[in-house]
């Protein structure tokens, strides 16, 4: 009973976190997934160098699907080269060219000898499926939170080994995919700007092989800081006048 699991941890994730937004199910599949439908936002007309997509970047998939699940291909991410490469649909020397990623190395944002080290999904997948965790019908792939501070602090203190993440925001969905790893992202500013995700807000990725193990480490470390807090509390009643 896969989606019964993922809405009972997804519930759990919420109430652990105090999460404001849905925990996101982000899957890679080489088929759809049976009953989800395409996305299907019109496309602006391309660049001069041929890039197009049905949103500014694939990080913008992340907002839609926080109230609904639908599935894209690699159409639909092609107007961000770097989205592109980290989620496996092109390869480097695909959009070396391309007039975004010489936008990006000329403003100085990133230098070209930074792209080989960026981590990536390896196998170029057909379909990537976005919507609610609680609406998923199958373990996904990675897990993705929208978190504050104080959510991130908790997230530390509950896994060993949490990643810390920059520019491009996005890779962190490959490192838990491809490397099993929990990875928070501060952001970076070309998606905070395409996805307008508040300046109070980071993201997560959660291997969804390692949901259920990370939802019980989240949910014993916000147990221990409600103690701690309450104790905090307590104590600093001596001080006030």
């Amino acid at each position: 009973m896969p989606q019964q699991t993922n809405q009972q941890l997804a519930e759990e994730l919420i109430s652990a976190l105090a999460l404001q937004h849905q925990p996101l199910a982000i899957s890679f599949t080489q088929e759809p997934v049976p009953g989800v439908e395409q996305f299907a936002e019109a496309m602006p007309a391309p660049t001069e160098d041929g890039r197009s997509g049905r949103v500014p970047a694939g990080c913008v998939f992340w907002m839609k699907a926080a109230e609904r699940t639908f599935s894209t291909v690699a159409e639909d991410h092609g107007n961000c080269s770097v989205g592109s490469v980290t989620h496996g649909f092109k390869t480097l020397e695909e959009v070396g060219n391309l007039s975004d990623v010489g936008a990006l190395v000329g403003s100085g944002w990133v230098a070209p000898e930074m792209f080989p080290q960026i981590p990536v999904v390896t196998e170029r997948f057909r379909y990537v499926t976005y919507g609610p965790l609680k609406d998923s019908p199958r373990l996904p792939d990675v897990v993705f939170l929208r978190i504050n501070a104080k959510q991130a602090m908790t997230l530390s203190d509950a896994i060993p080994g949490l990643r810390f993440e920059g520019k491009p925001q996005c890779h962190i969905v490959a490192i838990a995919k491809e490397q099993e790893m929990v990875a928070v992202s501060v952001g970076c500013m070309l998606s905070r700007v395409r996805t307008g995700l508040p300046n109070s807000e980071m993201t997560c990725a959660i291997p969804g092989s390692r949901l259920a193990e990370v939802t019980q480490m989240i949910k014993t470390t916000a147990v221990i800081d409600g103690a701690v807090a309450n104790y905090a509390s307590e104590d600093s009643r001596r001080f006030r006048v």
